[in-house]
């Protein structure tokens, strides 16, 4: 299935150093953000206190959020639990407060909307559980770049594995920026959505450099620049019909899926929409501009000189 009826001729390759200076600018931008402003980090990482109440028939939960917006809960953490009828409130952790205070209190305000709403559980979630999993969190983000490392220098060669963990790194790093900005809640969601996205821009990276090993053997009078560029062209199809279809699920669910998947979608759909332009603009570019040639993707033979004689 192809997006184009014919394979485009776009040079990619020759805008690319416009495009390091936005990346530059974007990355730099982020940076800045997360050390000045910070993320607005949920009840995950910081503890808090968690309230489980249950309704005698299906739960409204934009009217529970209203509700508690209205009591002074306004950064209040809403979703169904187990079924429509049961809702847990999660609440930012302040200082001094009262478990028993802060459970009246949340309890009044949704007695206003159904007076026959039941707490059925109260409890504090310790600072400790979310410096844990803030712990495991960056393990598993520094593992995975450490695998994606080792797996894209083994299958294909060493250039193109640091181009394409730097452009894995570039993903996220915008991702995070972005709700640093934002100042939408980050939480455990929003980690396992930027770890997709990382698998999602690497296999837009090895779809390319997939093509381009192939190209290196059968274009072997062209300069790697024009391999590059007719390689992103021949998967560009590709690219843009699963990057379609895959944003316009993740759109959808960013307009429907309400408050509980607003940061789970917003960093699936920036995601999507970076790791796209990074597996072009930053792996490939990069790839480019640390020599890659034919020698370095084709495997040495006893009679070298056909290769000697390659771009």
């Amino acid at each position: 299935m192809e997006f184009f009826h014919k394979v485009t001729k776009y040079p990619f390759m020759h805008t690319r150093k416009v495009w390091y200076g936005v990346s530059g600018v974007a990355i730099i931008a982020s940076i800045v953000l997360l050390f000045v402003h910070g993320l607005n980090l949920g009840i995950d990482f910081t503890g808090g206190v968690v309230l489980e109440f249950a309704y005698p028939k299906a739960a409204n939960i934009e009217r529970t959020r209203n509700a508690l917006a209205e009591a002074g809960f306004h950064e209040a953490q809403v979703q169904n639990f187990g079924d429509e009828r049961t809702v847990a409130v999660r609440l930012l952790p302040t200082e001094g407060q009262d478990v028993n205070q802060v459970s009246k209190s949340v309890t009044d305000a949704l007695k206003k909307i159904d007076p026959e709403v039941e707490l059925r559980r109260a409890e504090v979630v310790g600072p400790q559980v979310g410096e844990e999993l803030t712990n495991q969190g960056g393990l598993a983000i520094l593992f995975t770049f450490v695998l994606i490392g080792i797996y894209t220098w083994f299958r294909f060669q060493w250039k193109m594995g640091v181009s394409a963990v730097i452009a894995t790194l570039h993903d996220p790093l915008l991702i995070l920026g972005f709700f640093a900005v934002s100042d939408i809640p980050f939480d455990l969601a929003v980690l396992a959505a930027i770890l997709a996205v990382i698998g999602y821009s690497l296999n837009d990276t090895v779809v390319v450099f997939d093509r381009v090993r192939e190209n290196f053997q059968s274009m072997r009078r062209a300069s790697p620049e024009e391999i590059m560029d007719a390689s992103i062209n021949q998967t560009l199809s590709r690219t843009i019909i699963t990057s379609g279809a895959t944003l316009l699920v993740v759109v959808v669910l960013l307009i429907e899926g309400g408050e509980t998947l607003r940061g789970f979608s917003w960093a699936l759909t920036i995601g999507i929409l970076v790791g796209t332009y990074s597996s072009i603009y930053v792996a490939g570019a990069l790839a480019l501009d640390m020599k890659l040639s034919a020698a370095d993707l084709i495997e040495q033979k006893k009679d070298t000189s056909e290769i000697d004689a390659l771009p």
